[in-house]
């Protein structure tokens, strides 16, 4: 069967301000459709990919159909919720008769409440998609019924049937690489100009899930009953030998902690070190999990920059997050990683439950202590599927625009804040934190190429409007707002 897997259109200056889009915008290559792709590829069906972040709607509508699918995906966001729906009805209007599923982080939360948002959808991909869209489309083409498809939520005529979930796979080594060659130019998928070395770069997951239980992080497994299904390390290090032959020469590991497991981790580094092989690289880890042995040898295997969650500079506001780290176990994995080499990038929270704008305020004077390469200052967002977004009335407020869920829109206010107070903060973090002597003198010594070059000349544009212009990340004060769950 022909299918088209789809992105929707989006632009940059939808989800960021448009005065500092050009320094924050991201373009990541979209494992999970590249994941469905190859399996599809790998049962025998003709796959097309559009992505919507290089793409207009009205292209999108208009290839989909000179394509003629039998079959069509749709990817969401809660941010790109009403954007899937907009694209499933178009394409509806297109081809009367093609088959139209969603998954993605939203429908995966959100369940059938996606069928009933709008009756141009067929079906709701309700976990992991590699192995249920495979089967599915197995029986849409032989004509029969998807009743007992695990995974699969589905409206037939005017009724709606839930399938059982399916389990989640435990054997990542049995999937197919990500279809990579789908993408096209493989020079877009680039992130902002200063969190890269090189490119083009590919994105590799090594394992998927997590362990912890922090209050902002949506997982499939929400009672983390599987923790985290590692792929072995051979299997690792033959994708990331397919991507140097398909001449990436940049690699972000997009685990959720890549140092979870230790040893694994230093098994990685190790394994590439001892191969020889040429490409930069850049991971996340918990704060908790490296020391300076894990991260010498990640340097050595390439490695030249790593995130750590700080999120807060003050105790509390961690406990409240759930994040199961410490102040001082920040302070060490930052500083281990500086004396070693390697950049750290670390991203912070305002909108805590419970957390004040003085204690903010405290945060943002621990991430000038900590003098990370790269901080970053989000909204804390209640993502659908999150013990936030579930017990919404006990922590505060949130936006009923599912536009306003992303880390820059405060889509949710604690009881203890107010939103003007949160779009105020992350202005004050990012004129405080990038207006230092110290970090401006720091990042000019640092000037090795044309990209380190763009990087700060992006930056600096962006924190010129950080002062000049006033409210830059307020939102639109006529949204809706509810107290769900009180």
């Amino acid at each position: 069967m022909k299918c088209a897997l789809i992105i929707p259109s989006w632009l940059p200056e939808e989800i960021f301000p448009t005065k500092t889009a050009a320094s924050q915008v991201n373009y990541w290559q979209p494992l999970g459709t590249l994941y469905v792709a190859s399996s599809l590829m790998r049962a025998g069906h003709k796959v097309r990919f559009l992505n919507g972040a290089f793409m207009a709607h009205d292209k999108i509508i208009r290839e989909v159909g000179d394509f003629n699918p039998g079959f069509v995906g749709i990817y969401s966001t809660t941010f790109g919720w009403k954007k899937a729906v907009q694209t499933a009805k178009d394409i509806r209007g297109a081809l009367k008769d093609v088959f139209i599923a969603t998954g993605g982080p939203h429908p995966i939360a959100m369940q059938e409440k996606c069928l009933r948002d709008t009756d141009s959808i067929n079906a709701v991909v309700t976990g992991e998609g590699e192995v249920t869209v495979v089967e599915m489309i197995g029986r849409l083409s032989d004509g029969k019924s998807l009743d007992g498809v695990e995974g699969v939520i589905y409206r037939e005529k005017d009724e709606i049937f839930i399938n059982p979930q399916r389990a989640l796979i435990t054997d990542i080594d049995s999937l197919p690489f990500p279809a990579r060659e789908l993408l096209g130019d493989s020079g877009r998928y680039i992130p902002p100009p200063a969190t890269y070395k090189r490119k083009p770069v590919a994105v590799i997951m090594t394992a998927r899930g997590c362990n912890r239980r922090c209050i902002f992080c949506f997982q499939i497994d929400k009672e983390r009953k599987s923790g985290i299904r590692y792929r072995s390390v051979g299997n690792v290090m033959e994708e990331i030998e397919l991507c140097l032959h398909q001449k990436y020469r940049e690699i972000k590991f997009i685990d959720d902690t890549f140092a979870a497991d230790y040893g694994r981790a230093m098994e990685i580094a190790l394994e590439i070190k001892r191969r020889k092989l040429d490409f930069t690289w850049f991971a996340s880890a918990c704060v908790h999990q490296v020391d300076r042995p894990l991260l010498r040898a990640f340097r050595d295997a390439g490695c030249w920059a790593i995130l750590m969650g700080a999120e807060s500079g003050v105790q509390k506001d961690l406990n409240t997050l759930r994040k199961g780290i410490t102040i001082d176990q920040t302070r060490n994995a930052v500083k281990a990683a500086r004396e070693v080499g390697i950049k750290v990038f670390a991203p912070f929270l305002f909108g805590i439950p419970g957390q004040t704008y003085e204690d903010a305020l405290k945060s943002i004077e621990f991430a000038c202590e900590l003098d990370p390469d790269v901080a970053n200052f989000h909204a804390l967002t209640p993502f659908p599927g999150t013990e936030l977004y579930d017990n919404i009335g006990k922590y505060g407020r949130m936006s009923e625009d599912t536009t306003d869920f992303t880390y820059q829109g405060a889509a949710f206010i604690p009881y203890s804040m107010t939103r003007e107070q949160i779009g105020e903060l992350r202005q004050v973090a990012f004129r405080r934190f990038y207006s230092r002597p110290r970090f401006m003198l720091k990042r000019i010594l640092g000037l090795r190429s044309v990209n380190d070059l763009i990087a700060v000349f992006r930056g600096m544009r962006s924190l010129f409007w950080m002062w000049v212009k006033k409210d830059i990340f307020r939102g639109n004060p006529h949204e809706p707002w509810a107290h769900r769950g009180e």
